[in-house]
């Protein structure tokens, strides 16, 4: 399961349930998928195929939604 916390830019912004439990977000896009630390500071993990300006975007936009995703994050996980 894949739950998608959301889109904007053409960017999805979501996790994946079977992975490790340190808190982090996965963003994909047309060209390929990051995967972004949430914990202890935002910061990028992976990279697979995005663009620098689809990164930058993507970390712009995590800071932005950063209590969304804990959120969520929490809401997910913490069953």
């Amino acid at each position: 399961m894949s739950p998608t916390v959301f889109t904007k830019s053409g960017l999805r912004f979501h996790f994946f349930s079977r992975e490790e439990s340190r808190m982090h977000i996965h963003v994909t896009s047309q060209r390929g998928e990051a995967k972004f630390w949430i914990e202890p500071v935002i910061e990028l993990a992976q990279n697979h195929g995005m663009s620098e300006v689809e990164l930058k975007t993507a970390s712009r936009l995590i800071k932005e939604h950063e209590d969304d995703i804990r959120k969520t994050w929490h809401l997910h996980f913490d069953r």
